[in-house]
């Protein structure tokens, strides 16, 4: 039994579209026929999918769409939910189709379905729609159908997704104000020197009063605004293009990250960023029964900063030779002490999933009150400097005020 996607005329004549399930297209018109409608089109949701694009779009099409987090979250705790209370997997994923409203989502879950009834393992299965479900979701479940725990695996599955999507939010929420204050600060400011320097000035300029130094500075930097602004933006927007193109390439990307983790600060917060993002990756992978070789390859793929990565690599071969995991970590001299010394009691111990869970979560709160430090501290920065700076536009201004009433007296 396969999906198929169709499209119909209903009685009244108003096109619908829907997903079916049967063995064949043929199935599917007559039972769009015993309903009253008219078959326009019925292409099962494969064939469909490789014929929506051509050359470069049709591999990238090819892979099925893409979900949200928040969807792959509760597609994955739903799933969890049924396989739990024991139904089997194809008819959980059965009731799971009936629970979306998406009409692709719906399609590729039946797909998903269709595979599991031909044999496949749901992690097989789910290799059809890799945009969807990525390659350390797949080796998770993989390893839970192998452990027997699928049920336990998702529900770590569907935990692990929505704490990486709660911290990436807190993250992204911080940095959103001082994002906006800066902007705000230069609008105000290039108001200022477009607009009010220049009325201003103009008085003293007709009078024919020499200008202090501050003044005429100020004046030239308003000219040099007024004139060549756009061309400055423009020139700023092209910098920034040909900057995202050179990231592209694997040469220049390492360099720039390698240069970040040089920069003071700046450097810190992306070496813990990476850090606790593959230790809670780690954790997810060993806990659900990935062998930690394995898991390692996999949670190296999800570190972003490319010489992190190449360490993480090397670690990995490290201890596929046999050596220990705290050990090649603190070979790579990105982890934090307290954590190699976190994971070195987990191995002695033997629970070093435990431990890896707790190495990972106290990084993840780390990374978000680093975060909302430099917030805090960035703030008054901000306000110091925009207020440093509207004091000089208005000492500017007044600066031949004062000079001429000092002539006047």
């Amino acid at each position: 039994m396969a999906a198929f996607e169709f499209q119909a005329l209903d009685a009244k004549g108003k096109q619908q579209k829907g997903v079916m399930e049967a063995d064949s297209a043929r199935q599917i018109r007559q039972q769009l026929r015993d309903k009253g409608w008219m078959p326009l089109s019925v292409e099962i949701t494969a064939n469909k999918q490789k014929n929506s694009g051509e050359g470069f779009f049709a591999s990238f099409l090819n892979q099925g769409p893409s979900l949200s987090v928040p969807e792959l979250a509760l597609i994955t705790r739903q799933l969890a939910t049924l396989i739990q209370a024991g139904l089997p997997i194809d008819e959980s994923l059965r009731a799971l189709s009936e629970q979306t409203g998406k009409q692709k989502i719906k399609a590729m879950i039946l797909a998903i379905r269709s595979k599991v009834l031909e044999g496949y393992t749901l992690a097989k299965a789910l290799e059809e729609y890799p945009r969807a479900f990525p390659h350390l979701y797949r080796s998770t479940v993989a390893a839970g159908e192998h452990a027997g725990h699928l049920d336990g695996v998702l529900n770590r599955l569907a935990d692990y997704t929505e704490s990486r999507q709660e911290s990436d939010q807190k993250i992204k929420l911080a940095a959103m104000y001082p994002i906006i204050l800066t902007i705000v600060a230069i609008g105000i400011v290039v108001g200022l020197l477009t607009y009010v320097v220049p009325d201003i000035v103009e008085v003293f300029v007709k009078n024919g009063q020499e200008l202090p130094g501050l003044t005429q500075f100020m004046l030239s930097l308003s000219h040099l605004i007024s004139s060549a602004g756009l061309y400055i933006l423009a020139g700023l927007i092209i910098g920034l293009i040909v900057f995202k193109r050179a990231l592209k390439k694997d040469s220049f990307r390492r360099k720039y990250h390698r240069f970040l983790l040089t920069m003071p600060g700046l450097g810190g917060f992306v070496r813990d960023a990476n850090t606790a993002r593959f230790g809670s990756t780690l954790a997810i992978l060993t806990s659900s029964g990935v062998p930690l070789v394995e898991a390692m390859r996999i949670a190296s793929q999800v570190v972003t900063n490319m010489p992190i990565q190449s360490s993480l690599t090397q670690a990995t071969v490290t201890v596929s030779e046999g050596g220990s995991l705290n050990q090649a970590l603190a070979e790579t001299k990105y982890f934090s002490p307290i954590m190699l010394h976190m994971i070195a009691s987990g191995e002695n111990s033997g629970e070093l999933d435990a431990m890896l869970a707790r190495t990972a979560k106290q990084q993840e709160t780390t990374l978000e009150n680093t975060v909302s430090a430099l917030v805090k501290i960035f703030e008054p920065m901000m306000l110091l400097s925009m207020g440093a700076i509207v004091a000089l536009i208005v000492a500017a201004i007044m600066l031949p005020i004062l000079e001429l009433q000092q002539m006047v007296q």
